[in-house]
């Protein structure tokens, strides 16, 4: 009997199978550190949760490697199995997430809603309500997060009076904007000059950062 022989078939299947493990490997080991320098802060997560979304199982080794921070291990909602890669695999994983994130975005409300309950029956006035109130604290610097009903109608309107050469803000809701006092001068009778008008929640959402909320 002659001895058999091992072809180069067998070798070369060997050693892609090698490239193969190390290029995973690598890959895991790119993806690991480019999430850290992505998602870590002053040596914290800078987010509130992670989604990991591959094909096969390259998402589970990265999961489940010691390269991937601790740190955001830990923000992990769900690892997903997406068919796609590129953009349309960005996309089809924001479509599988869309319930978790809901779920999260829930929890996060609910918390900050028991929170000012917990306030109001302490009696801790550490809260302010209503629009005149908490729009004062919030020109003091003095909230730190504001619960804005969406559909609020309130126009905040910026209005010059051209004599005097003065800008007010009013904060208005649907009767008082057919109100010509805020509209007129009581004292000359000259009409006043509107700088700006616009949804109230508008305004907030785009410059509540200013104020630190």
């Amino acid at each position: 009997m002659l001895p058999k022989k091992h072809g180069r078939g067998g070798q070369s299947a060997m050693r892609f199978a090698r490239i193969r493990e190390e290029k995973r490997h690598n890959y895991v080991r790119k993806v690991a550190e480019l999430a850290t320098q992505h998602f870590i802060t002053d040596d914290k997560a800078n987010v509130t949760g992670l989604i990991i979304a591959g094909s096969a199982s390259l998402k589970n080794d990265l999961q489940n490697s010691d390269l991937f921070d601790k740190r955001l291990a830990a923000t992990v909602l769900a690892s997903l199995d997406i068919a796609y890669g590129m953009d349309q695999g960005l996309q089809n994983a924001i479509t599988l997430a869309s319930d978790v994130l809901t779920n999260v975005k829930f929890v996060h409300e609910k918390k900050v809603i028991s929170k000012f309950f917990d306030n109001i029956s302490m009696d801790t006035a550490m809260i302010v309500f209503g629009v005149e109130d908490t729009m004062k604290a919030l020109e003091l610097g003095a909230l730190e997060t504001m619960l804005l009903f969406e559909n609020i109608e309130i126009m905040r309107y910026e209005i010059k009076n051209p004599v005097k050469n003065e800008t007010k803000v009013f904060l208005l809701n649907a009767k008082q904007e057919q109100d010509p006092k805020y509209f007129k001068d009581q004292e000359t009778g000259v009409d006043l000059e509107v700088v700006s008008s616009e949804q109230l929640a508008d305004w907030i959402c785009l410059h509540y950062k200013a104020y630190g909320v």
